[in-house]
């Protein structure tokens, strides 16, 4: 059986002079149905909330999942987010990515997007 690769970008956003949020790798490559990892690196204070979205071209950015640092790891389909607080990391765990799954990902500090039922 052939299996597709993919190929995920991840970029930030929500920084500000006391805050800042960086993807340990900008692009990741993988087969079809392989788990994937994305993080991001934080600087900031205790208790941020972290947030996921995607955005597939010519589409609005979607809000995924929201974590506060600090809690439990928030789950939605085949998507897990958890917050590592000692080395002030979020990652964003995706199961058996699918060809569906290679777009465009954020990690954000602040509530960025419009239509963020937490905004």
């Amino acid at each position: 059986m052939k299996r597709n690769l993919l190929t995920i970008l991840i970029i930030t956003s929500g920084e500000t002079s006391a805050q800042t949020i960086d993807p340990l790798v900008g692009e990741v490559q993988l087969p079809q149905g392989d788990d994937l990892t994305l993080s991001c690196n934080y600087t900031s204070s205790t208790n941020d909330v972290l947030q996921w979205y995607r955005q597939s071209p010519g589409s609005s950015p979607e809000f995924l999942l929201r974590i506060v640092s600090g809690s439990k790891a928030e789950s939605s389909g085949r998507l897990k987010a958890e917050v590592d607080v000692k080395n002030k990391r979020v990652d964003l765990e995706i199961s058996s990515a699918a060809v569906s799954d290679s777009v465009l990902y954020y990690c954000a500090l602040q509530p960025t997007v419009t239509g963020n039922p937490d905004t």
